[in-house]
């Protein structure tokens, strides 16, 4: 049978959602938790593979076991043992052609900023010191949505069989006096593929990029021409939909 897993967590003493040799993962750690539980072998498979730092709000993954499952106990027991910065919502039985990374249809994220100093916010929002255009930079933003080809704004050597993906919404959000999110959702997404658009959008922002030179950047389809990558502590997985 197979089950999904609702669990959220804080990236920051991750080195992102899969199994790395180098470092410890969420992935890691619930595997290890289930093995624990079930007293044999799990091997979970996620929605996605948020980069170290990153966080979720909403991550759904995916296991299978041969024999039936107690599932609001073994959420219960789950958060149990798991670490503090991760938490199970929920535990429910699945078709089994269902595939918690090849069944999602949509992904949303979100990247917070804020533009005046608040040690509250520090940890989980990136701050910023220069004044922003945030109509021009949903212009911009806009553009996304009429694209379909984003090499622009994946890693280098990242490995994807395909720079290929379909926004559906793109824009900013603002939240406070100071602070503002921008919320992307797609099919899929790149290997630092949000991280890599709020910088360039930021640079649109600043007035240092133009809207057309922004089309352009995505055009090219060169990771050299878009902007830098912001950092990863303000970078949430905020809903996988089904």
């Amino acid at each position: 049978m197979r089950y999904f897993i609702t669990l959220s967590y804080d990236g920051r003493r991750y080195h992102g959602w899969q199994v790395q040799p180098n470092g410890n993962t969420v992935q890691a750690e619930m595997e290890k938790a289930l093995t624990t539980l079930l007293r044999k072998e799990t091997t979970v498979v996620g929605a996605g593979r948020t980069d170290a730092g990153v966080h979720a709000r909403r991550m759904t993954a995916h296991f299978d076991s041969g024999e039936g499952i107690d599932c609001e106990k073994l959420a219960f027991r789950l958060n149990s043992i798991l670490p503090y910065d991760i938490s199970v919502a929920k535990v429910e039985p699945v078709d089994e052609s269902m595939h918690a990374r090849f069944s999602a249809k949509q992904r949303t994220y979100r990247y917070y900023i804020h533009t005046r100093k608040d040690p509250f916010l520090r940890a989980y929002s990136c701050e910023l010191h220069y004044a922003l255009d945030f109509g021009l930079m949903n212009e911009a933003a806009a553009m996304l949505t009429r694209h379909k080809d984003f090499g622009a704004f994946c890693k280098s050597n990242s490995g994807a069989a395909t720079t290929i993906c379909s926004v559906v919404a793109a824009e900013w959000h603002r939240l406070s006096e100071s602070s503002w999110c921008f919320e992307i959702s797609a099919n899929r997404f790149l290997r630092n593929m949000v991280r890599a658009v709020v910088g360039t959008l930021v640079e649109v922002g600043r007035h240092r990029m133009t809207i057309k030179e922004f089309e352009e950047v995505i055009a090219h389809g060169s990771r050299t021409e878009a902007g830098e990558s912001m950092p990863a502590h303000a970078l949430f997985l905020e809903d996988v939909k089904y």
